[in-house]
């Protein structure tokens, strides 16, 4: 057995499709084929049950991902120990990141990141908040920007810092004249009820986030458009299509048009809980921490 066939292995049961396995590993898919039926051929058990248009695992192919996968993060947690005895001169953190929040962010934390650690190459992924969830829990990236709260059970976290949540309206909104004062008057939440929001797609944390305050105020919200994209959110809010809540960071960016007028919310002021996040039992090598490190010290600064 080696350490390629599980590898093989592993990805052809996150993919469920051995074409996709083979693009993904960069090798051609018979060779795939015949690297799997040798190792299922040494152990006497079938993986994979495979028809013209699935393939799922078997109970045995179940039981081998999971010790396989702990093979792998122990050669994986070899390899980074010795990089780091090795003083760490060269290295590379993959970092997940949600799209938007990383634009806000990430500008502030890397220039930091790459004075200090001059040698260590980043590699950025960006996604939606639940596919960075299971692509970390996966080992495709080894940290990830989130937010809780965290659906993969297989994620542990630290936090690096909480960030205020403010309302965002139209100009010609009624509440937009409470900005206009020389303080901002605080909006409660049950006062939206009735409103139209325009909300973050499925699969993004803040989405759920907006949910679970409007429903802890005792109503639904009202969703008149749903976007994948903050800025485009903030933008459709500005031209009168209805209302949002957003981070306070990004909120803060300056934008040339379209600006909607943003309001604090009443007390308790709500907060999300942004974290990096990584495969709990996972090792994280000295460039890991360093990044986690220098996230901590610049939100700190920023708030």
């Amino acid at each position: 057995m080696e350490l390629r066939q599980l590898q093989y292995a592993l990805q052809i049961a996150q993919e469920r499709n051995f074409s996709r396995a083979a693009e993904k590993l960069h090798i051609a898919q018979p060779s795939l084929s015949q690297q799997l039926s040798k190792l299922e051929k040494e152990l006497g058990v079938l993986l994979f049950q495979r028809n013209t248009s699935t393939v799922e695992l078997t109970h045995a192919g179940a039981s081998f991902m999971e010790q396989a996968q702990k093979i792998m993060d122990a050669v994986e947690l070899l390899r980074q120990e010795m990089a780091d005895i090795s003083q760490l001169k060269s290295g590379k953190v993959v970092i997940g990141s949600m799209p938007i929040t990383g634009a806000h962010l990430l500008p502030h934390v890397l220039p930091t990141f790459r004075r200090q650690y001059p040698d260590i190459e980043i590699t950025l992924l960006e996604d939606s908040s639940m596919n960075l969830e299971k692509l970390t829990a996966g080992g495709k990236s080894d940290l990830s920007l989130l937010s809780l709260p965290l659906q993969e059970p297989s994620l542990t976290y630290e936090v690096i810092g909480e960030e205020k949540i403010d309302l965002a309206v139209p100009e010609s909104h009624p509440l937009a004249a409470r900005a206009k004062a020389g303080k901002p008057v605080p909006v409660r939440i049950d006062e939206l009820s009735g409103e139209s929001f325009i909300v973050l797609k499925k699969g993004q944390g803040f989405r759920k986030i907006t949910f679970d305050l409007c429903q802890q105020a005792g109503f639904e919200p009202k969703v008149v458009f749903e976007s994948n994209n903050m800025e485009t959110i903030q933008s459709l809010v500005a031209t009168g299509m209805g209302i949002t809540l957003v981070p306070r960071f990004i909120a803060r960016a300056p934008r040339s048009e379209f600006v909607p007028v943003y309001l604090p919310l009443a007390e308790p002021v709500p907060s999300r809980t942004l974290v990096v996040a990584y495969r709990r039992g996972r090792y994280l090598s000295k460039a890991a921490e360093a990044f986690i490190e220098t996230f901590k010290e610049t939100l700190n600064d920023l708030v």
